[in-house]
């Protein structure tokens, strides 16, 4: 048989089992070694994933048909107006270089 040593034990789950484990008519030893017995035997729960838990929970309450919103012929990209850009960006040199005729 194995052994296992657990360190770091609170001093309130220790006192807690030894009245468990006295309160049976066992020793603290045993009385951990059922407890760690019964929760191994227990099958693990399903692993699944959210979507699948989700449907799950909400299966009793029926299918919902949602309508499918119409699709609309998508829009033509906005093009720039090139020529408005490029006044834009010769203001801005000249301002520059007039601040720089200043210094």
């Amino acid at each position: 048989m194995a052994s296992i040593t657990i360190r770091k034990l609170d001093e309130g789950l220790k006192s807690r089992l030894r009245i468990r484990a006295a309160a049976r008519g066992r020793s603290m030893e045993d009385e951990a070694r059922r407890i760690l017995q019964a929760a191994l035997e227990e099958s693990p729960a399903p692993s699944s994933n959210l979507a699948d838990r989700i449907r799950r929970r909400f299966a009793g309450l029926g299918d919902i048909e949602l309508p499918i919103a119409p699709r609309e012929p998508m829009r033509e990209p906005a093009v720039p107006d090139v020529a408005r850009a490029s006044r834009g960006s010769r203001a801005a040199k000249a301002g520059t270089q007039r601040s720089r005729s200043r210094a």
